[in-house]
């Protein structure tokens, strides 16, 4: 573990490191997109001009910058900063941040900040290890992942920290990082004197889908492509590389599409059309037109897990089931052959009972909530595992389902202000109309017992 200024000092001759850690932004002015969250005025923006920095955990895809993020936010603050791999670490080493703290506090005066990668592998004792430490404000800590941290990080650590949100980088953002490093002498690829083609551009774009990780590392074989194919020139006119090299480089042909992209999303629109047109003889071919094409197939694989909740849903619940396992199949055997899976899950889904029942049913719901905020959760359907909590009244009059006939009893389940609100309307058809069948009963009962009691 090694303070980030040292790490400056040992560097490695800057041609030996990775274009991506050679563009590595330093300052906040140098960081591409995410104005949102790094922009004038945010409250990032003016924690770290006043160095004021505050514990949070970075939540967003590989290559949105949450590293680079992390960095900047040290070098700002001058903070002795410990970057900390939660694959390779366990609770000792954490021991050992959490001494060196000390003394970095202690003997220089100086706050430590953890930056803890991949902070969802961390399991329960490892976070409670560094808990006390960012409540007491020994540690500051930065953890970044890329799953929801609701579900992976502890509640009284999140509880601790801002959730800051970053998104895949746009195009926009993706050609300014490009262009950046192909003009830059001291770190990027200036000194080649190089230039991207449109169609070249466009196929380092697509294929890096918001990661400026994947845009550099393409874009560094593409350049060397270039230069061994063009041989040592003193020319100083731009050589360009071209969409053969960047095909040569990543082994994938470019998408037979427009470099607008509106095939592309023709395409997939197509296909998605097909599905819920319950056409399987479509769907197979523009899911065909699409793979021959260079499509990135678990881009399609993804398009028709969402499809199967949002057109079939409990319809047919196999379908959800059948599609996850087509895309597993395929990152198992890989192409070609494993296109055959996703041919099959793309003709079952054009074959299943449709229905949009849940999609609406969630859109629904979400629509109530941002009208009407956090409302409480009623007494009885509460967690009561303390004296003080049963004596508040939580818990109390809860009936536990398994004590009554069929395991249902009539009690509300919703804040008191939506109760009797409807979002789901199972269709009469497919498994649904077993699922309407017992909803309807039940909210009938839930109905007649309201009357009784007015």
């Amino acid at each position: 573990m090694m303070d980030i200024f040292d790490q400056t000092k040992n560097a490695q001759p800057p041609e030996s490191r990775p274009l991506p850690e050679r563009m590595r932004p330093r300052t906040l002015q140098a960081f591409v997109g995410h104005a949102h969250v790094v922009g004038p005025g945010t409250l990032l923006a003016e924690a770290i001009r006043n160095d004021r920095i505050f514990s949070m955990i970075l939540w967003g895809p590989p290559g949105s910058g949450k590293t680079t993020l992390a960095r900047i936010i040290t070098q700002a603050s001058g903070s002795y900063f410990v970057h900390f791999s939660a694959v390779l670490s366990g609770v000792k080493e954490i021991r050992a941040v959490i001494e060196e703290a000390r003394e970095q506090l202690h003997t220089h005066g100086r706050r430590t900040i953890l930056f803890v990668d991949e902070i969802h592998r961390f399991n329960k004792s490892q976070q409670d290890a560094f808990l006390h430490h960012v409540e007491s404000g020994l540690l500051t800590l930065i953890g970044a992942t890329t799953e929801n941290p609701s579900f992976e990080v502890i509640a009284p650590l999140l509880s601790r920290c801002r959730v800051v949100t970053l998104s895949a980088l746009t195009e926009e953002d993706l050609r300014a990082i490009l262009n950046r490093a192909l003009d830059d002498v001291e770190n990027g690829l200036g000194r080649y004197r190089l230039a991207l083609n449109t169609e070249a551009a466009e196929h380092l774009i697509r294929l890096s889908d918001g990661d400026a990780r994947t845009a550099l590392n393409n874009l560094e074989m593409a350049a060397f492509m270039t230069l061994a194919r063009q041989g040592p020139t003193q020319d100083q006119t731009p050589r360009f590389i071209e969409l053969d090299d960047v095909e040569k480089a990543v082994q994938q042909k470019a998408l037979q599409y427009d470099k607008s992209g509106e095939e592309h999303y023709n395409l997939i629109s197509a296909f998605h059309k097909s599905l819920r047109g319950s056409d399987p003889d479509a769907a197979l071919y523009w899911l065909a037109r699409m793979l021959m094409a260079g499509e990135d197939p678990l881009y399609v694989a993804r398009r028709m897990v969402r499809f199967a909740s949002e057109d079939i849903g409990n319809a047919d619940p196999y379908a959800l089931r059948l599609t996850m396992a087509a895309m597993e199949a395929f990152r198992f055997i890989g192409p070609p052959e494993g296109e055959l899976a996703l041919a099959q899950a793309a003709v079952y889904l054009a074959t299943a009972t449709k229905s949009n029942s849940i999609y609406k049913a969630y859109g629904r719901v979400q629509e109530v909530i941002r009208k009407t905020g956090t409302l409480p959760v009623p007494l009885h359907i509460r967690n009561a595992p303390t004296q003080l909590m049963k004596s508040l009244g939580y818990g109390r009059d809860y009936q536990y389902a398994h004590d009554h006939k069929d395991a249902f009893v009539p009690q509300h389940y919703l804040p008191e202000q939506l109760q009797g609100n409807i979002y789901y309307f199972p269709q009469e058809r497919g498994y649904e109309k077993l699922i309407k069948q017992r909803v309807d009963h039940w909210r009938q009962q839930l109905a007649g017992q309201k009357s009784k009691n007015p």
